[in-house]
């Protein structure tokens, strides 16, 4: 079964097509990064212009290089929620468009599901029942894992998602943009346990049943002051710790608050497993601490490679498959839905 993925959730657009849910045939992204550098973040209307030029040309480049055609399709595949509505509505128009025209079934895929799906494309090991945590720049999630398309979401943020959270202190710190990469490469230069930020946990007085929740904004307006004062005047004078210090210690915070929930996760369900996707996932530190904590109490951490972390087609053409496969085909009225 083959199946051609489009994605353009937010800020990248991508279009790939994978066979039988897992051989990545062809998968080619346009990343719009150095469209939203000046603006310290994704501007909606730069991005879905630049899905309006792009999608369609990266299209026929997979299609191409994976040897098929429009007509030997067995399905498509197109992320319609979440993300920017504008965004989606483009990806969705085009998909709606080919599927018509090609007269292959349409299926509308979740695309922070689709980031768990991209896990067991990595690792063909992996199998349910198995704890997922989903941490981008717009999501920061935790699933349990039941089956092939069955998942229950049993955490996730209160407020900014951590990959948000990254780019808002990257832009305090003038690093720039996205926020993860460089913020993960100043920490490397810095002390982690240089600046106290803390650590917020939604729901912890809640006991064995309490809250599996996450909560970031806390902890960037403490970077906030930290910088610039109780006032967080913008022009005042930063403090003098060094940038990489605040760095390490900031990603220190949210990688400590990551990790403990995730592995609360995987107690609290009695899963064996653990499956980290999206942009954060590509994250050194991250990756380090949870491969640790989960070996220390025999639970196996999954990671897939960086190009199946970020925003990604061939993810949503693979979990598309699964859809396909179940049956579950979408009609041409299936909507854009942003939340």
């Amino acid at each position: 079964m083959i199946v051609l993925g489009i994605e353009t959730t937010c800020d990248e657009t991508a279009a790939a097509v994978v066979r039988d849910g897992r051989e990545i045939l062809s998968s080619h992204v346009a990343s719009q990064a150095k469209l939203h550098a000046p603006f310290g973040g994704v501007v909606p209307e730069i991005a879905c212009r630049a899905h309006v030029e792009t999608l369609l040309p990266l299209v026929e480049r997979a299609l191409e290089d994976a040897g098929t055609e429009l007509g030997r399709l067995d399905g498509i595949a197109v992320a319609h929620t979440p993300g920017l509505v504008g965004a989606l509505l483009v990806g969705l128009s085009a998909a709606k468009a080919l599927a018509w025209a090609a007269g292959r079934p349409l299926v509308g895929v979740d695309h922070i599901e689709a980031h768990v799906h991209a896990v067991r494309m990595a690792h063909a090991d992996l199998a349910p029942p198995f704890v997922a945590l989903v941490a981008s720049g717009g999501h920061t999630s935790l699933y349990d894992v039941r089956g092939d398309t069955s998942l229950a979401k049993i955490g996730s943020t209160v407020d900014d998602a951590a990959g948000e959270a990254f780019d808002k202190v990257s832009a305090l710190l003038g690093l720039g943009y996205p926020g993860g990469p460089a913020i993960e490469k100043a920490a490397k230069c810095g002390d982690a346990s240089a600046v106290a930020f803390p650590r917020s946990y939604p729901g912890e007085k809640g006991g064995a049943g309490g809250s599996l929740d996450f909560s970031f904004s806390g902890l960037k307006t403490a970077v906030l002051y930290h910088l610039r004062g109780q006032h967080g005047k913008i022009g005042a004078r930063p403090a003098p710790r060094p940038a990489a210090d605040v760095a390490a210690s900031f990603q220190e915070a949210v990688v400590d608050v990551l990790v403990a929930r995730t592995i609360l996760a995987a107690e609290r369900t009695g899963a064996r497993a653990i499956a980290v996707g999206g942009g954060v996932a590509c994250n050194g530190r991250l990756r380090e601490r949870l491969a640790a904590e989960g070996a220390a109490r025999k639970k196996r951490v999954f990671f897939p490679p960086p190009h199946l972390c970020t925003d990604n087609a061939a993810m949503i053409a693979g979990l598309g498959h699964e859809l396909l496969r179940a049956g579950r085909v979408s009609d041409l009225e299936l909507e854009a839905v942003p939340t």
